[in-house]
């Protein structure tokens, strides 16, 4: 009986205990569920997984998270290369650029209009990347997607002029945004290998989910005359983008970058003039040609309504750049998610820079290429440009609404 007495279970102990289960199981519960949470969860039957079994207000931050995790995902992931099925075909890959030049291409390379690589991004074999870059669990594809998901589409949205009015500075920061997705090299399509078709524009765009923009940027498309036609013919709702800047620094700037490429050739001056007596322009070199605007707009414009052009002004894009990446995102529209926050003048370069580029933590700037000094040139010289361009100055001023004060 002394016995018995001895070894009853106090009901005050069981309750304890009782207590400590529920509590340990609840515990485990919330740990399987967070681990669900974040997108790992394989087991859970699929009537708990879908969201729309899950109702209320966890229902709803559960499905924001996850689509959150997959395009910072997806928008990580293709800032690499996509496919590798053209390295052999290449020959050896070569590695450029550093933490302070953006984007980094791999392959053999060829300058655009802009002086930057035209190639498309080609992945370099496994065996030369560093296994920090690539996940093993996407080691050995042939086609690369996080988790699967993201399909390439055609693009919605073109910056199509043009060069040196800083297109590169403007795909670098739209690309901060979360919904854009753009190629980093200039493909060239609508005016150099468009015989090659759309289905070969089409895998040279990144993946994209749903809600995401696909771009890309090639300066040449405004001035090439049969760019408008092929374009339309992909699609009539296309946006168009054109960052344009005054017409006679844009001549001297062009005209700088290919001096940096060939020291030789002729002073800006004898290249200007037809007849440097009388003062004709030559309205045949490319470099004068392409700050014609109005005459370039009146072709897109028989394709392309005016509102589906935006013009960014070049000079504002270095004064105000959040101001006209504004305007830009209002144009795509998407959230103005791009703001003051995002940027911070370089004193050294003369241009904005970001505070951090898509896919890092650290400041960026656009390359050496960008921001050269530009040769003296004779004031006259200067002038008469200015009094060529400035009825065609007026003119597109005329066309667009907007008056970007280049003849002040």
């Amino acid at each position: 009986m002394a016995f018995s007495r001895t070894c009853k279970v106090d009901p005050l102990s069981r309750g304890i205990f009782r207590k400590s289960v529920v509590m340990l199981c609840s515990l485990l519960t919330s740990l399987f569920l967070l681990y669900c949470v974040t997108d790992r969860c394989s087991t859970l039957p699929a009537t708990v997984k879908t969201s729309t079994q899950v109702g209320g207000l966890f229902s709803d931050e559960l499905h924001d998270l996850r689509s959150l995790r997959r395009k910072r995902l997806l928008q990580k992931w293709n800032t690499l290369p996509e496919t590798v099925s053209h390295i052999a075909a290449k020959g050896p890959s070569h590695f450029t650029g550093d933490d302070n030049a953006s984007p980094v291409y791999y392959g053999p390379l060829k300058l655009g209009d802009d002086g930057e690589p035209v190639e498309a991004l080609f992945l370099p074999p496994m065996d030369v990347l560093s296994p920090r870059r690539v996940s093993p669990r996407f080691a050995g594809a042939g086609q690369l997607s996080p988790l699967g998901e993201g399909t390439k589409k055609l693009p919605q949205a073109l910056i199509i002029g043009v060069k040196k009015g800083g297109t590169r500075a403007l795909l670098e920061f739209l690309r901060v945004h979360p919904d854009i997705r753009a190629v980093g090299a200039e493909p060239h399509f609508f005016d150099r290998n468009y015989e090659n078709g759309l289905e070969w524009y089409r895998e040279l765009m990144p993946k994209t989910l749903e809600g995401q923009i696909t771009m890309e940027k090639t300066p040449s498309y405004f001035v090439t005359r049969e760019a408008p036609a092929r374009i339309s013919a992909m699609s009539r709702d296309t946006k168009l983008i054109v960052v344009v800047r005054d017409p006679v620094t844009r001549a001297i700037s062009d005209y700088t970058q290919t001096l940096s490429k060939k020291p030789d050739i002729p002073s800006f001056e004898s290249l200007t003039f037809k007849n440097r007596s009388t003062g004709l322009i030559d309205t045949s070199w490319s470099a004068i040609q392409i700050g014609i605007y109005a005459k370039h707009l009146d072709n897109w414009l028989q394709y392309f309504p005016m509102g589906q052009i935006l013009f960014v002004s070049g000079e504002r894009l270095i004064s105000d750049p959040a101001g006209e990446l504004g305007r830009v995102q209002d144009f795509l529209g998407l959230k103005r998610i791009i703001t003051d926050k995002h940027f911070y003048f370089n004193q050294t370069k003369g241009f904005p820079c970001l505070k951090k580029a898509e896919g890092s933590s650290k400041p960026h700037c656009l390359g050496k290429t960008k921001g050269r000094t530009h040769p003296n040139i004779n004031p006259e010289v200067v002038q008469r440009l200015r009094d060529f361009y400035r009825p065609f100055n007026m003119k597109f001023y005329q066309m667009t609404g907007r008056i970007f004060g280049w003849d002040d």
